[in-house]
Parts: C-alpha cells; sequence; structure tokens
C-alpha cells in the first residue's frame, strides 16, 4: 500500500488476467467492461486522507487462532459449548437444538467437533472428550430411533444421504427430493423454504443441476425476488430477543454449511484488543459511541453524527454529479473533522459551512475510522469470500446468512449505510452515480481496513478489488431481501421451542408424580389446553388490541383474511378515549406457542398461519421503533 502502488492500473489498455480467479463466479462475468478508475481513485484518496493525518495510530491486530481454537470458539458462538470440555456429560442439554438441524447442518457441526476432539486429545485435556457419534447417537435415542449398528450415526454430506434425524422432513428423503422438484425452478426465485446448504448439495449431487450464473453488465443483475409465503414474511426485528439468538447460532451452522458444501474456506478472525478511544466521534467503538448518543437521544439505534451527516448531505440534493466519488478538500475535512469532535456534541457546530463533497468525506471517513470494521473483524473475511462462491443465488443466499450474523449496532448502521446509496443510485441521471460506481467507490471504504486488509490487496490487488466492489453492488442492489430471516430457519426456531416446550412439560409431570399429586397434575393438565379450544369456537381467534379503543375481537378465519384486513378492523373503531394510531404504527403479532413473538407483515394469510402454530396469541400493539 506504498504511494503510487495503485497508479499503474488507471491505464485503460490494461486487461484482466487471462484465467483470473474470479472467473468462476457469474456475479465476475464481464468485470474486464468495468473500468476500476473509481476503485483506485478512492484508493489513492484514502492514503492521502491518512497520509496527511498525522497522528499515530494503532492499527488493528487480528490473531491467527491456533489448532482447534477456532471450532472451540465456533462451537460456543454456535450455542453447543456444553457438547466439549468439562460440560460435555451435560450434552443432553443440546439434543433439542440437534434435532432441528439439517442433514448438511449437522456435517458442519460434526466436522468441528472432531477437530476440537483430535485437538484435546492431542493436548491431553483431563477432562471428558465425548466421541461425535455418540452425540448424535444420544439424540437419535432420545427420539425413540434405534441404529441399526451396521453404520455409524453420524450424518455426513457424501454417506447416509437417505437418512435424516431432524424429526422434521429432512432433505435427503424422498418426499423431500419430490419437494425440492415441485418447488418453483425459476433461476431468479430465492427458495426461504429449504436450507441454502441443502440446495447446494442437491445441486451438486444432481447430474442435471443447473448453476445459474446470469448474464453480466451493471443493469443485468438478476431480478432475484422472494416468493410469497401465506404464513407471512420474517424480517429482521420481527422476532423476539429469546429467538433471534437461536435464529443467529442456526445461520451460523447454516453458513459454515453452505462454505462446506461449496468447498470455501469459513474461518471466522478475532481481533486482539487495543486500547481504542473512550469519547469523541471519529476511531470511537460503534457500542460506545451508541452508548453516548444514547444518553442525548434514548433508544437511538444508529450513531447521531452518522445520521447527520446523511442528513446534510442530503440537504443539498442528490443530483449533485460525481457525488461520493469526488472527494472534499483534504485539509478541509481534517479541520472539520476537529471541529466536529469539540463542538458536536455542545450543539455549536455550524453545519452552513460544510460543503456536499466535504461531508460525503466525513461519511466514509467515519466507517474507515472505526477501530473495528462495520462488516466486523470475525465476518470481514466470510465477506469477501462471498465472490468466490459459483452461483450469484449462493453468493446472495451467503450475504443473507452474513448480514443476521453481524451485532445489532453494526447491521443497523449497515442497513441506514445502504438504503442512502440507494438512494444517491435513484439518482443517477443526474448525478451520473450508477450502481457500479457507487460500489466501485465504497468498496474501499468498507474492506480495505486499516492492519487487515491491506495483505490481501498487495497479494492479489485486481482480483480482491474486482471481487469486493461485486460484492458491494450485491448488498446495494438486494439489500431488501438480505434482511429476511429465511423461512427455513424460523421453522426450525418453531421446532426448537415446541421440543423444549414438550421437555418442559414432561419435567413438570414427572416431578408431580413424584410428589403423588395426581389430582393437581390433571387439573394442571386442563390448565394447559389452548385457550382457543376453550374459550372461541374452532375456526375463530381471539385478538387482543390493548391500545386500541376496541380491546377485544374474535375473528372468523377464511381462506383470504390477511394480518392487515384485522388490524384494519380494529383501527376502524374509532374513539376520543384513546391515542390515535396510524395503520403503519400498528402491527399484528404472533405471541406464543411455538415462537416467542413474531411480528407480522400485513399480507400474512391468518388461517395459514394459524395450522402452523394453533396455540398462540393474537396481539395488536405499535413495533419498537
Amino acid at each position: 500500500r506504498r504511494s503510487g502502488q495503485y497508479t499503474m492500473n488507471h491505464d485503460h489498455s490494461k486487461k484482466i488476467p487471462d484465467g483470473a480467479s474470479f472467473d468462476r463466479s457469474g456475479s465476475q462475468d464481464s468485470l474486464d467492461e468495468l473500468s476500476m478508475d473509481d476503485y483506485w481513485k478512492e484508493l489513492e484518496n484514502i492514503h492521502e486522507t491518512r497520509g496527511n493525518n498525522h497522528e499515530e495510530r494503532v492499527a488493528l491486530v487480528v490473531k491467527e487462532p491456533d489448532e482447534g481454537e477456532l471450532e472451540e470458539e465456533w462451537l460456543k458462538e454456535a450455542g453447543l459449548s456444553n457438547l466439549f470440555g468439562e460440560s460435555s456429560g451435560d450434552s443432553l442439554e443440546s439434543v433439542v437444538f440437534l434435532s432441528t438441524l439439517t442433514r448438511t447442518q449437522k456435517a458442519a457441526v460434526e466436522k468441528r467437533i472432531e477437530t476440537v476432539t483430535q485437538t484435546m486429545r492431542k493436548k491431553n485435556k483431563q477432562h471428558q472428550i465425548p466421541d461425535v457419534r455418540d452425540i448424535f447417537r444420544l439424540q437419535n435415542d432420545s427420539k425413540g430411533k434405534v441404529c441399526d449398528g451396521s453404520e455409524p450415526s453420524t450424518v455426513r454430506t457424501s454417506e447416509n444421504k437417505n437418512e435424516t434425524h431432524d424429526g422434521t422432513k429432512g432433505l435427503g428423503t424422498d418426499e423431500q427430493k419430490s419437494l425440492l422438484e415441485d418447488m418453483p425452478s425459476s433461476d431468479t426465485d430465492i427458495n426461504l423454504e429449504i436450507s441454502f446448504s441443502e440446495q447446494a448439495a442437491n445441486l451438486k449431487d444432481s447430474s442435471v443441476g443447473k448453476m445459474y450464473k446470469g448474464g453480466g453488465g451493471d443493469t443485468l443483475l438478476p431480478n432475484f425476488r422472494l416468493p410469497k409465503d401465506k404464513t407471512g414474511t420474517t424480517k429482521i426485528g420481527d422476532l423476539a430477543p429469546q429467538d433471534m439468538k437461536k435464529v443467529y447460532s442456526l445461520a451460523l451452522i447454516e453458513l459454515t454449511a453452505l462454505y462446506d458444501i461449496l468447498g470455501t474456506e469459513f474461518k471466522q478472525q478475532k481481533a486482539v484488543k487495543i486500547k481504542t478511544k473512550d469519547s469523541g466521534l471519529f476511531g470511537v467503538p460503534l457500542s460506545l459511541l451508541l452508548e453516548q448518543d444514547q444518553k442525548k437521544v434514548p433508544g437511538t439505534k444508529i450513531p447521531l453524527i452518522f445520521q447527520k451527516l446523511i442528513a446534510q448531505i442530503e440537504e443539498t440534493t442528490l443530483e449533485t454529479e460525481g457525488l461520493l466519488r469526488i472527494p472534499g478538500v483534504a485539509t478541509r475535512v481534517k479541520g472539520l473533522c476537529q471541529e466536529l469532535e469539540a463542538k458536536f456534541y455542545e450543539g455549536t457546530f455550524n453545519w452552513e459551512n460544510v460543503k456536499q463533497h466535504d461531508a460525503a468525506s466525513l461519511l466514509k471517513l467515519f466507517i474507515r475510522e472505526l477501530p473495528q470494521p462495520l462488516l466486523t473483524v470475525e465476518y470481514l473475511k466470510a465477506f469477501q469470500d462471498v465472490q468466490n462462491l459459483p452461483t450469484r443465488k449462493q453468493q446472495l443466499q451467503a450475504l443473507n446468512l452474513l448480514v443476521i450474523l453481524l451485532p445489532e449496532a453494526n447491521r443497523d448502521t449497515l442497513k441506514v449505510l445502504l438504503e442512502f446509496l440507494q438512494r444517491v443510485i435513484d439518482h443517477r441521471d443526474k448525478n451520473k452515480m450508477t450502481l457500479k460506481n457507487v460500489a466501485m467507490v465504497m468498496a474501499p471504504n468498507l474492506f480495505t481496513f486499516h492492519g487487515f486488509g491491506s495483505k490481501n490487496i498487495e497479494q492479489s490487488e485486481f482480483v480482491m478489488a474486482a471481487g469486493t466492489a461485486n460484492v458491494m453492488r450485491f448488498m446495494i442492489q438486494y439489500q431488501k431481501l438480505l434482511w429476511t430471516i429465511p423461512k427455513f430457519i424460523v421453522n426450525q426456531v418453531r421446532k426448537q421451542n415446541t421440543e423444549s416446550q414438550k421437555k418442559e412439560k414432561k419435567d413438570k409431570a414427572m416431578k408431580k408424580l413424584l410428589k403423588k399429586m395426581a389430582y393437581d397434575r390433571e387439573k394442571h393438565e386442563k390448565q394447559e389446553k389452548t385457550p382457543n379450544d376453550t374459550d372461541v369456537p374452532q375456526g375463530v381467534i381471539r385478538v387482543q388490541a390493548p391500545h386500541l379503543s376496541k380491546v377485544s375481537m374474535a375473528i372468523q378465519l377464511t381462506e383470504e383474511l390477511k394480518a392487515g384486513d384485522i388490524v384494519a378492523r380494529f383501527l376502524s373503531q374509532k374513539s376520543g378515549n384513546v391515542q390515535t394510531l396510524k395503520k403503519e404504527e400498528v402491527f399484528l403479532y404472533e405471541i406464543g406457542g411455538n415462537i416467542g413473538e413474531r411480528c407480522l407483515d400485513d399480507d400474512t394469510y391468518m388461517k395459514d398461519l394459524y395450522q402452523l402454530n394453533p396455540n398462540a396469541e393474537w396481539v395488536i400493539k405499535p413495533k419498537q421503533s
């Protein structure tokens, strides 16, 4: 990353080397037609800015994990730490979780447990080391299944393909294979009902599997879409925290399984703790910044300076030619940065003095100066490696899982950034900033992180640049899809909750049996019956709306009744006693049964959802902003 290192790439006569590795991916086709000028110029501007900043800063140190340490950390992140170590005797706790995994997900878990086991044996650790086969055997036995002993009961991607252990319709059965065949086969439909890694395994195994790559060029990115789900689309933010924790674990396992199937290495990096600023605006950890911002504006989820810089850019007009591409004056940007640090929280900073290109440079500077990347140290490499996946659809699936895995503060800030970038692109006729241009300019700010990305850039500058620019294009183009929680993961959460509730009921029943309280137990079981069976007739649900004038209403379910219809029915009941709420402020929630809490989209078909979760309660309430 020495001065002048990138100028050689500005020659338009330069072509991409023959057989470059990124040709493997459909998302990189026609890259030789893309001018990389914007990328290299942006990189030069970044180096110039850093060169003008004479303050010493500590680069982020990324630790290379020891053998087995990576897998051990992965199992902890996935919520499976009790499968090894001193608490391995309590592995029964994970039986419920393991019972919901697909074949490929189990293979990913097994692979990591085997590595940890071998490492522990090498290090002669004194605690019990379970055999991975016993863990899955234990799970099968608990579900009343008996292994025939002729084959190990472990689950591998290359063996036992027709054997499933998840208690649901697992991929690998003839029934599921026919389900895959019956699903809409459009290349642009994103199937959220079947595990992404299972779809990849099915494509890989099938001699007729089509690997969709699509056309090239900026305007020819496929128009990927989500087929309508009658039980409603679940977005990030729609689920309760306890269910999101399960979603996180499942997304990590699913992403790992997908990378395993596609032969791409998935390694989480780890940052060594370094001393960072504990106050200010630039170079402050995101979590700390939000902590101090929430004292000013309770409940804020996006750094105030980030919001203000975007508002400042938009205040002028988004039609300015070269917006984001043309840098501000370096000395002026540095002066503004220092002035903001001193006056922003006091409210004495004069925003009228800030020119639009300077504000855009400050926004990019804020992203680069974060002590850890916005895409996190753990997952930055995984985001970069998306470019190596074979098809655009698989790249989109991987990005979807990676967005779910980001910490909430990083994910919320990224969302606001991507939405802003899309608004800039919407004015491309005037500002000349197409999707390609914006991606080229923003990729170096998100992917070439100080103390982290430089080594990769030097190893393969052009491939890295083109690849990350394409990942950036994907994140902007398909941002609405990326904030969706796949239905197969939501269904796995539902199954975990159902199995846990069964276990709790069994435990309660056993305690009562031991106390010889048979009468009380029978009474308790009667109380456990769903209120829908006793309070309201079959095919009718009771909807509560404590914030509205009509507090409760019995609703007859029909084939066409949607969640939005129920909300509209309640809102039509006017009353002067209750605060007036607009339709966009309140939502119908599915609470309890096999889910913690889920905010429903207006197009959810209620009869279909009721059949999926008959024991739920239904409440209309405002959504947390």
